[in-house]
């Protein structure tokens, strides 16, 4: 399951950089962000009339999020893929033991293949008043990452709870907008009770997977000057194919990402289309 925000989309598909594996056939989400605010601190400036604001890793490290968790005063709801930061754990412990009442959904495997990395997390976080669940093994796996505090405000993530900032490049925006919040909250209480349903798109710039391929595609389509794309992996023909299509039509295309044999080709084919590819600092291809 996975839930992102449209511009966030073609800025990163799932934390490059991160070690994390996307699976387009688990779900996601995303939001048009603006620059405008203080995530850290959980308040917004005046000026943003947007009820988005945008976090960048590494430079912001888990600040911003334990902020959202230690302000929490009735409700916290976190989906997450890895899960092995103590400092997040100990938040969410404390946010308990102060009254909050606080539900964690964790990726347990690969549909039903249990995978044993957020044993121990879940483990500790039962043993301290959190109420925890492994996400439905409906979905081949769950890669969101959302946070959502008191149902006002949701963080929307490519990074993992896993202390790993300093070394990866990921995104965050932190929505305010009381459509995207309720249509995550409503997709949280699906998943957390086994209800099988189809998200709501909020405000209409959620995008859900299963099913963002379409959304996906019709934003580099629609791509006019530039499109900036960040990505850790670059498996999936139609996308290589529209980007290759919008640098054709004299559409400025630069992505940056992580590099594996596996998409070797994809990243030859995309140059050969005039797009200007490269991967991160050390690696070749």
């Amino acid at each position: 399951m996975g839930v992102v925000v449209a511009a966030l989309l073609l800025l990163t598909a799932c934390g490059a950089g991160s070690g994390a594996r996307a699976d387009t056939r688990a779900p996601h989400s995303r939001a048009r962000p603006s620059r405008h605010g203080d995530p850290a601190s959980g308040r917004r400036n005046a000026a943003d009339r947007s009820g988005l604001s945008l976090i960048a890793e590494p430079q912001a490290g888990a600040k911003p999020f334990l902020a959202m968790i230690r302000g929490a005063r009735s409700q916290i709801d976190l989906t997450m893929y890895e899960l092995s930061d103590r400092t997040v754990e100990h938040a969410l412990a404390a946010a308990a033991a102060r009254g909050v009442d606080v539900r964690v959904a964790l990726n347990g495997g690969y549909y039903t293949e249990r995978d044993t990395y957020n044993a121990p997390a879940r483990a500790y976080l039962s043993a301290h008043g959190v109420r925890v669940r492994y996400t439905p093994t409906y979905f081949a796996l769950t890669h969101q990452k959302t946070l959502t505090v008191d149902g006002r405000v949701s963080a929307i993530m490519t990074l993992n709870f896993d202390g790993l900032y300093a070394s990866t490049r990921d995104y965050a925006i932190v929505d305010r907008r009381a459509a995207d919040v309720t249509a995550i909250v409503a997709a949280f209480d699906d998943d957390w009770t086994g209800r099988r349903a189809s998200p709501s798109r909020g405000s209409g710039d959620l995008v859900w997977s299963p099913g963002a391929e379409g959304d996906v595609l019709r934003l580099i389509d629609h791509a006019r000057r530039t499109i900036e794309l960040e990505d850790e992996e670059m498996d999936y023909d139609p996308a290589t194919s529209a980007l290759c299509a919008a640098a054709r039509r004299g559409v400025r295309v630069r992505i940056v990402m992580t590099y594996e044999s596996d998409w070797r080709i994809a990243l030859q084919r995309l140059r050969r289309c005039g797009a200007g590819v490269r991967v991160y600092h050390g690696q070749a291809y």
